[in-house]
């Protein structure tokens, strides 16, 4: 039942996030006149199939770990004389017989769809669950650790790390992380006086919070909509520092999962409620739309970067070299694909 339970999440989960991003190409191809030939969510032989009365076959295949929208004479992008030489009647709805500043609306529709969605999931939740929040007050300091060698003191409350503002402990924990690897500065209201202290870079302060200090809280429309907006981008920014610290090898890639930990960690969203498993739809997008924002070819973030290029030096970009570039890409998403696959099996198989 759990192994069922956790495959309904998973295939939830992945269906929203994937069906929004794609939803945001469709609508802004169809918006721009440019003819989208399938809609798919998921890869491999179709199980359902329909066309709509614009041509596009709409379908979900067997494998449900993604999905795509593909538009008429995208894969042509680098190779505008192979559009140049097609007949007046067969350019109409090409990728290509639009101008640049719609296909770049197009691309970065679906990225904006999953931040939107993200926004939409944190605004709602931060109106309808009213939540027993930990606010950011110390009930103890570790000894010998960081923050006690530093002089933070029990009963202190943090109330801002560096330009982050501390509400509760959980952006505490946020904020502990985005600053881990430098000196952090940290506001403290402590009684009446306002103390900044400078915590040394640590993977952990030594800092517990006092389980009393509790607030129910619950947002108004205005006040659920700016925290949502708030959450989406302290979201992205916590995966971007994640990212790079990978890169620069201050965190350890053991930490990527692929679907298999997506699928855990929805399965238990689930069985913890609706509310939880929104919330983890919400992260993923985020994480969907952060990720397809990197600068590589084969990713959204990769041709808004070719199509600003091309702006700047005022010709396309095409030949070779933008084949490697593609090549290279598939071949890093390929590499990430098994060094994730391969953390999870891992720790699941104790390798």
């Amino acid at each position: 039942m759990h192994i069922i339970l956790t495959i309904i999440a998973l295939l939830i989960v992945l269906g929203v996030v994937v069906f929004i991003h794609e939803l945001g190409h469709f609508l802004a191809a169809r918006w721009a006149g440019v003819r989208v030939d399938t809609f798919s969510i998921g890869f491999g032989p179709a199980l359902i199939k329909w066309h709509d009365r614009h041509g596009t076959m709409w379908k979900i295949a067997a494998l449900p770990l993604g999905g795509y929208v593909s538009i008429y004479g995208q894969e042509d992008t680098f190779q505008r004389k192979k559009y140049n030489d097609l007949p007046a009647a067969k350019k109409k709805g090409h990728y290509l017989s639009v101008p640049a500043w719609k296909q770049f609306i197009f691309i970065a529709a679906g990225v904006a769809m999953n931040f939107l969605l993200a926004w939409v999931i944190y605004s709602a939740l931060f109106m309808f669950q009213p939540k027993n929040v930990q606010l950011p007050v110390i009930g103890q300091v570790i000894q010998e650790s960081i923050a006690f060698n530093a002089g933070v003191k029990p009963g202190d409350v943090i109330v801002r790390i560096d330009e982050e503002k501390i509400t509760n402990w959980g952006e505490l924990i946020i904020a502990k992380e985005l600053a881990s690897a430098r000196e952090a500065n940290v506001l403290i209201v402590r009684g009446e006086k306002l103390v900044n202290i400078k915590l040394a870079p640590a993977e952990r302060w030594g800092l517990v919070a006092d389980g009393s200090k509790t607030e129910f809280r619950k947002k108004g429309f205005w006040g659920a909509l700016y925290s949502g907006a708030r959450e989406t981008y302290h979201q992205s920014k916590t995966l971007l520092v994640v990212l790079k610290q990978i890169v620069t090898g201050e965190r350890s890639s053991k930490q990527l999962g692929s679907f298999i930990t997506i699928a855990e960690v929805s399965g238990k969203a689930m069985a913890m409620g609706f509310f939880a498993l929104l919330s983890i739809i919400a992260l993923l997008s985020v994480n969907l739309a952060v990720i397809n924002l990197l600068p590589l070819p084969v990713l959204d973030g990769g041709y808004l970067m070719i199509l600003i290029i091309e702006a700047v030096i005022h010709r396309k970009l095409g030949g070779r070299g933008m084949e490697f570039a593609i090549m290279f890409g598939w071949l890093l998403i390929g590499a990430l694909f098994i060094l994730t696959m391969w953390n999870d099996l891992a720790r699941v198989f104790g390798l």
